[in-house]
């Protein structure tokens, strides 16, 4: 038990549902050393009380109406550095997870998290621990360990692939056309549309975003939207060839699959 002569932990608790709000309310009057100062029902008024109370302990609800509680989080930790925030929610999914800590949260707690351990979160939180349920902790891992083996599995497949198809496959993966790969690439859509069927035949994927998806795990995109062909590529641009040239050898480059 904390001392009872130090300052109480002013929190604010931001959540769209009412009875989830009385319910947090309810659990954090057990503890002594806790003191709600504010409530917000979305997330731009948990923003701004959150500067105009100057709470030490922020507990934001991940989705909530005209400001969700992941973009409120990035705008308290940047007006009241010192309000440490936690993200309650009843999703764990590993993306939410990421982009609450990237934006300075102090941690992340399910819904149905015992009262215990929600108010041990906010005094950790309050002394500037970080706090993450251990159930988001194992689907955390999980997904990482999903997420290599995906990767792994992915660069294997296209290790087989040349520059120049992975240049297209590069393209395929952020959802370009044929007409805009082969502009970006400058060479003419047959030869897009022949280098597709032919990645798609080494990789073994029956489609477009079955290779999309793909060259996502293995970590392929292109650099930049002017990235030229790799260098040693023999397709001539509009500067050194004429069209007819440059159309007359990419039609017969690809080759058989």
């Amino acid at each position: 038990m904390p001392p009872t002569d130090a300052p109480a932990i002013r929190v604010l608790v931001a959540d769209d549902e009412h009875l989830v709000r009385a319910g947090i309310r309810l659990v954090l009057s057990n503890a002594v050393d806790i003191e709600i100062v504010a409530e917000a029902a979305d997330g731009r008024e948990a923003v701004e009380l959150a500067r105009r109370h100057h709470v030490d302990v922020a507990l934001l609800d991940i989705r909530m109406p005209r400001l969700d509680g992941l973009a409120a989080a990035e705008q308290i930790a940047a007006a009241v550095p010192r309000t440490a925030v936690l993200m309650l929610t009843t999703f764990s999914d590993g993306e939410n997870v990421s982009r609450a800590l990237r934006a300075g949260a102090a941690g992340f707690l399910l819904k149905d998290t015992p009262p215990t351990e929600l108010i041990q979160g906010v005094r950790a939180a309050a002394e500037g621990n970080a706090i993450v349920s251990p159930q988001i902790t194992r689907r955390l891992l999980d997904q990482y360990l999903e997420g290599e083996t995906a990767r792994t599995q992915a660069c294997e497949r296209t290790s087989a692939l040349t520059d120049r198809e992975r240049a297209v496959l590069a393209r395929v993966g952020t959802g370009l056309s044929n007409g805009e790969i082969a502009q970006e690439l400058v060479v003419s859509e047959g030869t897009v549309k022949a280098y597709v069927s032919r990645i798609l035949a080494k990789l073994g994927c029956e489609n477009r975003v079955q290779a999309a998806l793909l060259a996502r795990d293995a970590g392929i995109r292109p650099e930049g939207r002017d990235v030229r062909p790799p260098e040693g590529d023999d397709v001539p641009t509009p500067r050194r060839q004429d069209v007819r040239e440059r159309e007359h050898q990419d039609v017969r480059e690809p080759g058989p699959p």
